[in-house]
């Protein structure tokens, strides 16, 4: 499981040029990082809420794949965002959780958190559908 996770992520272009780097992955959770860069901010300095948003979806969906079966992919069906606080500091912290795993959809959390901080600064619940047989889709 955990080398599947590894060799799909590898294969993200986005995460890649964010920066992102995978922390830890265990069966039903996955933890991310990634360094304040300048590229990614919004107008007040801030880390751009685009590249959290994509950050705690990627995170969602690879706790979720790390519950699937090795024939099966995830893509994100839907997902709510609340910011809570702005995005601000040097390091950053994410994670995704399975809340619950059905057959073909799974429910996640996820939580960004700055510098080492206890408390989130941006939420995410998403739930993501299994993906098997379709030419092209493949975890």
């Amino acid at each position: 499981m955990l080398a599947r996770v590894r060799a799909s992520f590898d294969r993200q272009g986005m995460m890649t040029t964010l920066g992102v780097e995978v922390t830890a992955v265990e069966p039903g959770r996955v933890e991310m990082s990634l360094r304040h860069d300048d590229r990614f901010t919004q107008q007040h300095g801030f880390l751009h809420a685009g590249a959290v948003a994509s950050v705690l979806d990627t995170a969602c969906g690879y706790a979720a794949y790390s519950v699937m079966p090795p024939e099966a992919a995830v893509l994100t069906a839907t997902y709510t965002i609340n910011l809570l606080a702005p995005a601000a500091g040097d390091r950053f912290a994410i994670t995704g959780e399975v809340v619950r795993a059905g057959r073909t959809l799974v429910v996640c959390r996820g939580e960004a958190f700055a510098d080492g901080s206890q408390r989130p600064f941006a939420i995410m619940q998403a739930t993501m559908t299994a993906v098997t047989g379709r030419p092209g889709i493949s975890g």
